[in-house]
């Protein structure tokens, strides 16, 4: 499971200008089962994105395939969890 941190760069007021491409890149995130939570970080850092069933590798290049990375609106950080607790509600992350 993975944790990506986008945080704004010196580049963001071009954010208006990549957000179309941005939200069809996070659909196509939840439409492949990949991406399972998105967000704002509060106050008006980034956002933050919780993924789950892909390789380090292979989220890498998605990432880097995100409008707001390409372009440098964001800087992206992937921090990776090795679940080992969950709520039953989150089980599903342990397997």
């Amino acid at each position: 499971m993975f944790v990506i941190l986008l945080k704004f760069s010196d580049n963001k007021a071009e954010a208006g200008t990549h957000m179309d491409g941005h939200n069809q890149w996070l659909k196509q995130g939840f439409d492949d089962g990949v991406f399972l939570l998105a967000g704002s970080i509060k106050p008006g850092l980034g956002g933050a994105i919780l993924a789950h069933n892909i390789a380090a590798e292979a989220l890498q290049t998605r990432v880097q395939q995100d409008p707001f990375v390409a372009q440098n609106v964001v800087s992206a950080d992937i921090l990776e969890i090795a679940p080992a607790k969950a709520d039953k509600r989150l089980e599903f992350l342990l397997s």
